[in-house]
């Protein structure tokens, strides 16, 4: 409808600007959008604000010309200018309903889309590096990245989803020596701990698996600790295993499934970084300085050049991210977008600045990066700072064990990635219409509740007269499911699940409106049929947003 609306425009606006004697006017982007009240009709245009400039008259005036000079339709009943000169378009009641009809045909299809014609996208997540277990900052990328991979799917990419390991580096040599302390029986709070050791509960329980030579499973990967305290890569290989095995729990809790574990390790045991660092010194990107290594990344717009191999012969730390990516583009991945915390900003200019220094045909601006600020855990309105097991910061398994998983999911998802996110845990459990989760998800019981009572085959809703849908309810009702692939589509590709969170919180409003205001197993047949195919198009609408956000569509509650 938006697609044929768009085309009596395109249509109108040449027929005014040839009778204004005015010149041709470039393409023009013609806007429509739905306005937030079904009062003011199902779509809104500002087109003759936009012509009024070049055709040199007022916008109501260009407003009434493009609406005398719209091709007939079929679906519109009226037209009405408003305020400066704003056109909004009122369908009729048939063009309104054909969405019922549309969705109960279409099923857990409804919504999906073909935009990304089946290129190939990675979707990075996660990435934890295996040093402890998952904090909610990483519960939150989870939720995010998960629903970016979900909806982009659903808008038609073949989408690979991804974790990276770094386990290389400063921080795997603190766990380390960490494992090693506790198996040598130091406490945390003995003067001779690491002083950069970690100091969680769990450090204690690697080294007792350790000592016990337990086997332990993470991935494709399996380790079987010696016990012997006097070989630190064994403990090193162990301790990243095992930590590695339990962020697969917590994944696991989470519902969150990836297709490719990348290490930040097998990059250098395969000769990749070698092999980039070669490639970049190739380019002529690069000069020696101090006894290190430079990328001239100012040549790529940062704002000064940095470091790749310092002066004592390690890399710094995102030559291999350089590396990791430039084996991304060689994958074949036509985007990739990164879901990554906040304090990964810095990274962004010096590994796109590094990937054009390759000149290996990467376009400029590649990779994305969706970035999620801080989230701030709350509890009878005092802030949890610290998890018992982890020792300095609540765990995502600690919120998943308090709230359950679809509404840390859905909190955790629901909010501007750039925005900072306080998670209420006494709402998150509130079994009330405060909490935003259960609210959809009660309206999806509700009309599962009405269907069973029905007891009729769901078939028979299918090909129903819908012309007794003709009350307020109603028409709001049809407007908000009929925006709903529209909303999947904006929602993909501006990579916000939020959208589609509010989406569902909007749709869930009007089931419980209309709900509250009208019975639906009635004497009158053909009203009666008419409604119950109407709530079981909203059940399947429900039912597909919230598989979009990873939360489950409860049939009673």
């Amino acid at each position: 409808m938006k697609a044929h609306l768009t085309q009596l425009l395109a249509i109108a606006a040449k027929t005014i600007v040839r009778k204004n004697g005015a010149p041709d006017i470039p393409a023009l982007n013609i806007l429509l959008e739905r306005p937030k009240s079904a009062e003011h009709g199902d779509f809104a245009t500002n087109l003759a604000l936009v012509l009024a400039k070049p055709l040199k008259q007022n916008p109501r005036v260009i407003a009434t010309q493009l609406i005398e000079a719209l091709p007939n339709s079929a679906y519109i009943a009226k037209t009405e200018i408003a305020g400066a000169g704003f056109i909004n378009f009122f369908l009729n009641a048939q063009s309104q309903q054909a969405v019922v009809k549309a969705i109960l045909a279409a099923g857990a299809q409804f919504g999906r889309n073909n935009n990304g014609r089946q290129q190939k996208v990675q979707v990075e997540f996660v990435s934890a590096n295996p040093t402890g277990p998952l904090h909610v900052g990483h519960g939150r990328g989870a939720a995010v990245g998960d629903c970016l991979a979900r909806l982009l799917d659903a808008s038609g990419w073949d989408v690979t989803r991804e974790f990276y390991y770094n386990d290389a580096g400063a921080q795997i040599d603190n766990l380390t020596i960490s494992v090693l302390a506790r198996c040598q029986g130091v406490s945390t709070d003995d003067a001779s701990f690491p002083e950069n050791g970690y100091r969680g509960e769990y450090i204690a329980d690697i080294a007792t698996a350790y000592l016990a030579k337990r086997t332990v499973v993470a991935d494709d990967l399996q380790v079987t600790a010696s016990g012997d305290i006097s070989d630190e890569n064994a403990v090193r290989t162990f301790a990243v295993a095992y930590l590695r095995h339990e962020q697969d729990l917590d994944l696991k809790a989470f519902q969150i499934k990836f297709d490719v574990f990348s290490l930040e390790s097998a990059l250098y045991a395969d000769g990749k970084v070698a092999q980039t660092v070669q490639a970049l010194i190739n380019s002529g990107h690069t000069y020696e300085q101090d006894n290190a290594l430079w990328l001239k990344t100012t040549d790529f717009g940062d704002d000064k050049d940095r470091v790749m191999r310092k002066s004592e012969g390690g890399y710094t730390y995102f030559v291999p991210d350089v590396a990791y990516h430039a084996d991304k583009w060689n994958r074949g991945f036509v985007r990739v977008i990164n879901e990554q915390g906040a304090d990964h900003h810095s990274t962004i200019t010096r590994v796109r600045a590094g990937l054009q220094a390759l000149n290996a045909g990467i376009p400029a601006g590649w990779p994305d990066y969706v970035l999620h600020q801080m989230v701030t855990v709350m509890r009878a309105g005092e802030e949890v700072k610290l998890s018992k097991r982890a020792g300095s910061y609540v765990t995502l398994r600690d919120l998943i064990e308090e709230v359950g998983c679809d509404a840390t999911r859905y909190f955790l998802a629901a909010r501007r990635s750039d925005s900072q996110l306080v998670f209420d845990i006494d709402l998150a459990r509130a079994q009330t219409n405060d909490n935003p989760v259960f609210y959809i998800q009660y309206a999806h019981a509700r009309i599962c509740s009405v269907l069973a009572q029905w007891a009729g085959e769901t078939s028979r809703l299918y090909n129903i007269d819908l012309s007794p849908l003709n009350n307020a309810h109603e028409t709001a009702l049809m407007q908000r499911l009929s925006s709903y692939p529209e909303t999947v589509a904006n929602a993909a590709t501006e990579l916000a699940p939020h959208v589609m969170a509010n989406y569902l919180k909007e749709l869930a409003s009007e089931l419980h409106s209309y709900y509250n205001e009208y019975k639906f197993l009635i004497d009158d047949e053909a009203v009666k049929m008419a409604r119950l195919s109407l709530i079981s198009a909203t059940q399947q609408v429900l039912r597909n947003g919230l598989y979009l956000l990873g939360v489950s569509a409860p049939e009673k509650m």
